[in-house]
């Protein structure tokens, strides 16, 4: 892969660090505020929120602007964000800090992936994705159980000061080997028509499987600590190792994800979200056993990361040259705005209906949901003509 596209990767890193650190420090961020687990869950929903809201008002709004000097501008939004997350004094301005932070988040991961897939071949554009997406999991592999454990040692802010630092790192790096003319820089499209081109039949149901099948993925992973220590008996300090096989699994996920989508885009859309749809159903019976409990979370890990090239470059595709832009960052929004859903999902459930034990029984069915439409879609295309592709 190109050194640009590597430098995407740490960018990526960054942004998937402080995204999923909150979920290994939710008991010790609701004593310190003072609110129960599910309300201190509800910090992802928020920032999943932000990430929805900002991502097409960013990507507009910079449109006209260099896709390197965007890059620059998001992950400063980012690094300040993360600053205000570690000196927040109480809930509300912590949920202010997080939405803050989150506006970077989708136009970052949806320029990036314009730029990732202009810099190779076309047979290697999810190849690609994958690549720039490895910095999520290196982020769940490694920042995520660091962060947890520096939480546990040092306090929860103490992680997300580290967080900062990493932003500070990824701009350096992006500064220095992302060329100028990153991707390509080729005039905007008209505003009108790259709007229509989000309405078009395929892209909407590109992205509300986005929606449905991630909200499966964080209706559980929201909720891991609680359920790994109430449901399994783990103890907290045991979480950190146990988040270490979820990131495996996400790091062996996104690779063939990527691979698979290279060679059969429809196959691997609808494959990829049939084995999240499994993981999440074989979660509940698995919770109350260790051994098995540990193993899920690995398998649930591969599986959700193994949608992610499949999901984006599906959307990239039937927007075409036209959309890519927007489409992009619309389905890092929706990515996000299935992360909401689900981590709401996940709260309703706790606090309101049958408990944290059914939880991954209401994210499967959200994720059933997915590969429905995904059935569809495909099908679907298979009777239309196909948009221009990248």
């Amino acid at each position: 892969m190109p050194v640009a596209v590597l430098a995407l990767t740490a960018g990526a890193f960054g942004i998937g660090t402080t995204e999923f650190i909150i979920m290994g420090l939710l008991l010790q961020v609701a004593a310190d505020m003072h609110v129960s687990v599910a309300t201190a869950g509800l910090l992802i929903s928020g920032y999943a929120l932000g990430v929805f809201a900002g991502a097409p008002i960013l990507t507009i709004a910079t449109r006209h602007m260099p896709r390197k000097a965007v890059l620059l501008a998001l992950m400063a939004i980012f690094t300040v964000g993360n600053i205000a997350c570690a000196i927040a004094p109480n809930y509300e301005l912590l949920m202010a800090a997080r939405v803050l932070t989150a506006l970077a988040h989708g136009t970052f991961f949806g320029v990036g992936s314009v730029v990732a897939t202009g810099l190779v071949e076309p047979n290697k554009r999810a190849s690609a994705i994958a690549t720039m997406f490895t910095g999520l999991t290196v982020a769940t592999l490694l920042g995520v159980p660091f962060g947890s454990w520096l939480g546990l040692q040092l306090g929860w802010r103490a992680a997300f000061w580290a967080v900062a630092v990493i932003g500070l790192v990824a701009f350096v790096v992006l500064a220095a080997f992302v060329p100028k003319a990153a991707g390509g820089e080729d005039e905007p499209v008209n505003l009108r028509e790259e709007l229509a081109v989000m309405a078009r039949p395929q892209v909407l149901l590109g992205f509300a499987m986005t929606v449905l099948g991630y909200a499966g993925v964080f209706a559980v992973f929201t909720y891991i600590q609680p359920i790994l220590t109430r449901i399994t008996g783990f103890s907290e300090a045991a979480v950190s190792p146990i988040l270490l096989v979820f990131g495996v699994g996400l790091a062996i996920g996104n690779v063939a994800g990527g691979k698979w989508a290279d060679r059969r885009l429809p196959q691997a859309l609808i494959g990829t979200l049939a084995l999240l749809v499994a993981a999440l159903v074989l979660m509940a019976p698995a919770a109350p056993v260790k051994p098995m409990a540990v193993l899920m979370v690995g398998l649930l890990g591969a599986a959700a990361f193994a949608t992610v090239a499949p999901l984006q470059l599906w959307v990239l595709e039937k927007a075409g040259s036209a959309g890519r832009n927007l489409a992009s960052s619309l389905n890092i929004a929706a990515f996000n705005l299935g992360n909401a859903l689900g981590a709401w999902a996940g709260a309703a459930t706790i606090d309101h209906g049958p408990g944290l034990a059914a939880v991954p029984w209401v994210a499967a069915g959200l994720s059933i949901l997915g590969l429905a439409l995904a059935v569809w879609s495909v099908r679907l295309g298979r009777a239309t003509v196909p948009a221009t592709v990248l």
